[in-house]
C-alpha cells in the first residue's frame, strides 16, 4: 500500500515505514505530523485519486530529524563587465517516518 501526499508544494510517494524529506516543517523532532493532502491512494482494491484529493484519506508519520541539505553553489557572472558574485545556499527539511495510511 502507498499513497501520494502533497506539502510544500511538491509531491511525494510514501508507503508504511518508509523515510521521506519533505520541505521543512513546524513540527518538532518526536512530534506527529498529519498530511491529508492526499492525492491517490493505492492498496489491495486498485488506486483510489482524488479530484484534486482523495476524501477522508490521511497519511500519519512522526518526525524523525529537522536539518539541512547538502550545501550547493550559485556563482553570477557578466562577461566583460568583472562582475561575479558566489552565494552558498543549504536547504532546510523535516525527515518525516511514515507510520500510518488510511482511507
Amino acid at each position: 500500500m502507498y499513497a501520494i501526499i502533497e506539502t510544500g508544494g511538491k509531491q511525494y510517494k510514501v508507503a508504511v515505514g518508509e523515510k521521506v524529506k519533505v520541505e521543512k516543517l513546524t513540527v518538532d523532532q518526536g512530534g506527529e505530523v498529519v498530511f491529508d493532502k492526499i492525492v491517490a491512494v493505492k492498496n489491495d482494491e486498485g488506486l483510489k485519486a482524488g479530484a484534486p484529493y482523495v476524501e477522508g484519506a490521511k497519511v500519519v508519520g512522526e518526525v524523525t530529524e529537522q536539518g539541512k541539505h547538502k550545501k550547493i553553489v550559485v556563482v553570477h557572472y557578466k562577461p566583460k563587465k568583472n562582475i561575479r558574485k558566489k552565494n552558498g545556499h543549504r536547504q532546510p527539511y523535516t525527515e518525516v517516518l511514515v507510520k500510518d495510511i488510511t482511507l
